[in-house]
């Protein structure tokens, strides 16, 4: 299940850099939530090093504003999706990534979907395109209006599980 996970969220976290800033923004509001959620748990190394991530990626996103100047790639996101899994490992609640990353989750979901229909039903489509972030571009949102969007659902998904795992 472990190296599931791992794998999975890498991925996921990977297929959300597609657009300027996107993969930034998504995982500042979820490290912001993982500082809050570490301090709950006493895990205080985890909430600092999730601020640290958190204030990384804020200073990448305000520097590299669209357009980008600098293009994140792979490695950057796929350390991201180490670094979203280990804290989440850290905290000793991996299954959380489910609730904070639910954009990852919706961009990974959405690609799987894409491709599994798109074989049983020989080339039809479910989403203009996939990853889920392509089909809102496809349909006419801007770059700017996704980022902000998909940020402002982390940082919903990540109140809801502030107030989960509080009660």
């Amino acid at each position: 299940i472990g190296f599931a996970v791992i794998y999975a969220t890498t991925n996921a976290v990977n297929f959300t850099d597609g657009v300027d800033g996107l993969c930034a923004s998504v995982t500042a509001a979820a490290a912001a939530c993982f500082i809050v959620v570490a301090g709950l748990r006493n895990c205080f190394g985890a909430s600092l090093l999730s601020a640290s991530l958190m204030g990384g990626l804020v200073g990448y996103v305000i520097w590299n504003w669209h357009p980008a100047k600098v293009m994140m790639g792979d490695l950057g996101s796929m350390f991201l999706g180490g670094m979203i899994v280990a804290l989440s490992y850290a905290i000793d609640c991996p299954f959380i990534i489910l609730l904070i990353g639910i954009i990852y989750v919706a961009e990974f979901g959405s690609d799987i979907i894409q491709i599994g229909y798109f074989k049983l039903t020989h080339r039809k489509r479910i989403f203009k395109m996939a990853p889920i972030h392509h089909h809102f571009e496809k349909c006419g949102w801007g770059e700017v209006k996704i980022v902000l969007v998909f940020s402002l659902i982390t940082v919903a998904f990540s109140t809801l599980t502030y107030y989960l795992l509080t009660f």
